[in-house]
């Protein structure tokens, strides 16, 4: 595939996030090239209307970012995935998905294949030119997830002679890490958890996979998760989560009760809290204005736990972009809860946990493993 004009132009620009958009629509890769162009930091090195000719033009070596259609003639998004990262492992592949239940699942499979994010395009493509939520949350997560290679790449420049830029990056932080800044740590208070809460948002649906499958169901807590994703993601992440862990898990409804040994989740579009008392919680769901760009957030979620439960709250935040969460963490701390955070090198963007963790809200900060290991020892002291 030749690369045009202004393609060839991008390309001279090395300190550029290089993107290729992979999508069988003339007109939606056009409305995507438009908006990168508003971002001068990131330059559009070629466009692909399908995974075989992607393929091709990966072999060159000079992308850092694929924003990938899931649904595609020749060559779908799944089937190419694998053999796109089998190329370049150090890709940052981003699914653009409809908001189909084929296509929530198709993108959660690509998740656990190694796709960095995904982003749920408008359902036509006209709406991609004034869709403000879809280009705010695409540039970011292009920006935050590619990070690491452009630092890398720009180490590269600067290293002897015969440093690689891939052999620079394979030294790289996680996805969306930086370099690790110091935090304090609290001490952990003497309240015993009478309810797990979770936040999590880029990153999460695997980072909640491996944490609720290692952690035990012996716990005895009722858990709740405000993951950042649109319907009809949650709900098949809670389909996942119930089939691949021991837990029972699903979306948070009007009403519904919590109980030890159950995951709520909290559905696409609505925020998820508690109401009611510690002895017979239950679930409210709203559409009130969206907090941190988001809805569902963590941050109402966490501020009708605390009310409920006072200090017996453990909040932990896995990988995700932005702050949400941190206001809620300050008040667990203030009544005398506990936070744990995921550590920048596991994390695929150390945003919301880097928060917490940067204002000293947390009593640890370590990757998942331990998280579950210190989550069991809060549950059984």
């Amino acid at each position: 595939m030749v690369a045009t004009a202004n393609e060839q132009a991008a390309i001279k620009d090395d300190s550029a996030i290089r993107v290729m958009i992979v999508d069988d629509s003339l007109v939606i890769r056009g409305a995507i090239s438009r908006i990168f162009k508003k971002h001068p930091e990131i330059s559009v090195v070629a466009t692909c209307s399908d995974g075989l000719k992607a393929l091709d033009r990966a072999r060159r070596g000079d992308i850092d970012v694929v924003v990938l259609d899931v649904e595609m003639p020749n060559m779908d998004g799944l089937t190419a995935l694998p053999e796109l990262l089998k190329i370049d492992p150090t890709l940052v592949v981003i699914m653009a998905s409809t908001l189909t239940t084929r296509n929530a699942g198709i993108s959660l499979k690509c998740l656990q294949l190694g796709a960095s994010d995904y982003v749920p395009k408008p359902t036509s493509s006209d709406s991609l030119f004034d869709a403000e939520d879809f280009e705010r949350e695409l540039v970011e997560k292009v920006i935050a997830l590619s990070a690491p290679v452009v630092r890398a790449r720009s180490r590269a420049r600067t290293s002897p002679a015969g440093t690689s830029a891939k052999t620079a990056s394979s030294a790289a932080p996680a996805q969306g890490g930086t370099i690790t800044t110091s935090h304090r740590f609290r001490s952990p208070t003497n309240a015993k958890p009478k309810i797990l809460a979770v936040g999590s948002s880029t990153g999460g649906p695997v980072a909640l996979m491996q944490f609720f499958a290692q952690l035990p169901i012996s716990i005895d807590l009722p858990i709740v998760v405000t993951q950042h994703m649109p319907k009809p993601f949650t709900r098949l992440l809670a389909e996942h989560l119930s089939r691949d862990t021991e837990w029972e898990c699903k979306e948070g409804e009007d009403g519904d009760a919590l109980k030890p040994g159950r995951i709520l989740i909290a559905p696409g579009d609505y925020h998820m809290t508690l109401t009611g008392n510690r002895i017979s919680p239950t679930i409210s769901l709203n559409q009130e204005e969206k907090e941190n760009f988001c809805r569902p957030a963590v941050d109402p979620m966490l501020r009708s736990v605390v009310k409920i439960y006072g200090a017996d709250v453990l909040a932990v935040i896995l990988t995700g972009m932005g702050s949400d969460g941190l206001k809620g963490c300050e008040l667990v701390v203030e009544k005398g809860g506990n936070v744990l955070a995921q550590d920048e090198e596991s994390s695929v963007v150390w945003g919301m946990p880097g928060a917490v963790a940067q204002a000293g809200l947390c009593v640890g900060v370590m990757p998942i493993p331990q998280i579950v290991r210190k989550a069991v020892w809060f549950a059984n002291r």
